[in-house]
């Protein structure tokens, strides 16, 4: 049997559906795996010539995910050529975070953005125990199972780290997601950039909205001086060494109970270590897996009550003066995410319930 045979045969054994996504480097379909079953996700990559071209990117990235066997990692299951083309197929995921966070159809709970925050923090870690930098974290390539499993996925960007000297390109991450010594041309970094990619990220689950927008490079660290300040030397010792540093007007601090209106303190104690701007002094994944916030945070739920809420809230006899409390309920895994109707009745009615006896307490 000839080498094109053998790579048809492979080939043959996916039979491709509809297209999930295209990118610069190829495609990726949703397709059926026939010896097997299972519904699994293609991504097809044009292959180049050239010494930094994509084919070097997909081998990269083939050797990094066989080293990085975990849960909350994509699950690559085979690599093939065909037609000139690289085959690399992943197990099927249903979403991404990116589309949850969006979705104003999906109530998301403290529960939820508890576990779906730890998988992150989980997987990253399992990244750099292995020496590896994701580069390119972001909701989008956070993906999320039928059965509520978030996975890291993309590793077209990581590399490994930790030799020292070894220098890299500042061009990395999207520019949301992007650490400001990046920003200011930094080529010798570490960890760190992940773990304020994934502060935004953080940021982001618990507003509904990113967090940092900036439109260019200048704009994005603008961005973030407007909310978090403008870093001074003793903030930050080695700012003015970085390779772009341009001095910017000074801003203080906005407080972080502005910022993120519905987090708990903790939460926003583990953001302040994330967003750290000294890259040496930021706290590392595995500190912020071990920190209180991650492991039990609640979150301030704030409720706007709608014509039939205030139907629900005069038959139950609520007085007027406990329509829009502020009530805080701790860590609440009551159902699985898939059940998200359900919880946001179960939520719905805790508060009632809470409003109703506030009022009896007080009559």
């Amino acid at each position: 049997m000839s080498e094109n045979d053998v790579e048809k045969k492979v080939a043959d054994r996916y039979l491709k559906r509809e297209i999930l996504g295209e990118g610069t480097y190829g495609v990726v379909y949703k397709a059926i795996d026939t010896k097997t079953g299972k519904t699994v996700a293609i991504k097809k990559i044009r292959l180049g010539r050239q010494k930094e071209g994509v084919n070097f990117t997909a081998l990269r990235e083939i050797k990094l995910l066989k080293e990085l066997k975990d849960p909350n990692i994509i699950e690559l299951i085979h690599a093939f050529p065909h037609k000139g083309n690289l085959h690399l197929v992943f197990e099927f995921m249903e979403t991404d975070l990116e589309a949850v966070i969006r979705d104003p159809n999906i109530f998301l709970s403290p529960g939820d953005i508890k576990s779906y925050f730890q998988m992150t923090l989980k997987g990253l870690a399992v990244c750099h125990k292995k020496w590896v930098l994701h580069r390119d974290m972001k909701p989008n390539n956070l993906l999320i199972g039928s059965n509520g499993q978030l996975k890291l996925a993309d590793f077209g960007l990581a590399r490994i780290f930790g030799s020292p000297g070894r220098k890299f390109t500042h061009q990395v991450f999207a520019r949301w997601y992007r650490a400001p010594e990046l920003l200011f041309g930094a080529k010798q970094y570490g960890a760190s950039v992940d773990v304020w990619a994934a502060g935004c990220i953080f940021a982001e689950l618990l507003n509904r909205r990113p967090f940092l927008q900036g439109d260019s490079d200048i704009d994005q660290l603008g961005k973030i001086f407007q909310k978090l300040g403008t870093p001074t030397p003793l903030q930050w010792p080695d700012l003015e060494w970085l390779p772009d540093f341009v001095e910017y007007s000074s801003q203080i601090i906005q407080p972080w109970r502005k910022l993120c209106p519905t987090a708990s303190d903790d939460a926003l104690d583990l953001l302040s270590k994330m967003f750290t701007y000294d890259p040496r002094a930021r706290i590392s994944v595995q500190q912020a897996l071990e920190h209180r916030s991650p492991k039990s945070f609640k979150l301030e739920i704030y409720i706007i009550i709608s014509f039939p809420a205030l139907i629900s809230v005069l038959l139950l006899g609520i007085s007027p003066p406990y329509l829009c409390p502020q009530i805080q309920l701790s860590s609440l895994d009551l159902l699985p995410r898939e059940n998200h109707t359900i919880l946001g009745l179960q939520m719905y009615m805790m508060v009632l319930l809470s409003c109703h006896q506030k009022g009896r307490q007080e009559e």
